[in-house]
């Protein structure tokens, strides 16, 4: 089964009318950063490639609501609640990302609750926010977005852990239109107003273009320790840390038979995990080149 980007996100008109008939949700509250952060290995920041690093810097302060938090030359920090998160460095020797290479396909923002999403959803009415399309993937809730440069970018609230289901160890991951007034009904108790990204914002998962889903899923099986939680028909895998649903994704759906990645072009220009199994710093790379991360937790 062939999967296009507007088929995996829902499609562009969800967000503006909503879909189907759903039973409403609880909200996901949290006193402490989400599950997706508390696993024994998570992701701490991406970083991006960028010809101009001012402008998608400011993307991600009007849209998503980071703040700036370091600058140092060409390099920009951003993050929420005083952690870093995301990374842009600037070169404007960059060529322009091609999506049919291995690379980002696209960042994925966790919120801490299903009421902060309803608030950004809200905010994205208002403020004619361009998307790309908005989803239900049973284990949680997204709206995807593109960022001045093409990348990805999604913005999204998990369902509370325990109501996810499981085929076999297979986490269930559905792709249906996102019911935004029943998201949107979050708003009738407590502040209905988004004020920037909240404290606990991380980065929930990284979801890769590759060229061969089985060479992605045996690199960060064999060099990362993560473990399987759903392949969906070779053509996307869905592996993780402690039994959250994902933190890195990766599909061939533009990308089959990619090689390794050139340096030269904007994107991503890493990941990097946070680990509480080691207290050695490491980086490596994935089979097109991507550079992969290690710290400490």
């Amino acid at each position: 089964m062939n999967l296009t980007r507007r088929q995996m996100t829902g499609g562009m008109t969800a967000l503006a009318l909503g879909a189907g008939a759903y039973p409403a949700r609880t909200e996901t509250t949290m006193n402490e950063l989400p599950f997706a952060a508390t696993t024994p290995v998570s992701i701490g920041r991406v970083g991006l490639m960028a010809r101009d690093a001012n402008r998608v810097a400011d993307y991600y302060k009007a849209v998503l609501g980071l703040s700036e938090l370091r600058r140092n030359g060409n390099v920009i920090s951003l993050g929420a609640g005083g952690r870093e998160i995301l990374e842009i460095e600037e070169s404007a020797a960059l060529r322009e990302d091609d999506p049919r290479s291995a690379g980002l396909y696209h960042t994925a923002f966790l919120l801490p609750s299903r009421q902060d999403l309803a608030r950004w959803t809200r905010h994205a009415i208002d403020t004619r926010i361009p998307v790309d399309g908005a989803s239900d993937h049973s284990v949680s809730e997204a709206i995807y977005l593109t960022d001045p440069e093409g990348n990805g970018v999604e913005i999204y609230a998990d369902r509370p852990r325990e109501t996810w289901s499981f085929d076999n160890g297979s986490v269930r991951m559905g792709t249906n239109a996102l019911n935004v007034p029943d998201l949107l009904d979050e708003l009738m108790v407590g502040n209905p107003q988004w004020a920037g990204a909240p404290d606990r914002t991380v980065i929930g998962h990284v979801h890769l273009r590759v060229g061969d889903v089985k060479a992605a899923e045996d690199w960060w099986k064999d060099a990362q320790g993560f473990d399987t939680m759903l392949n969906y028909g070779g053509q996307a895998v869905f592996l993780s840390s402690g039994g959250y649903h994902h933190h890195v994704g990766a599909n061939s759906w533009q990308s089959s038979g990619a090689g390794p990645r050139a340096d030269d072009r904007t994107g991503l220009g890493f990941v990097e995990l946070l680990s509480k199994e080691t207290s050695q710093e490491s980086a490596s790379r994935d089979p097109w080149g991507n550079e992969v991360r290690v710290l400490p937790a």
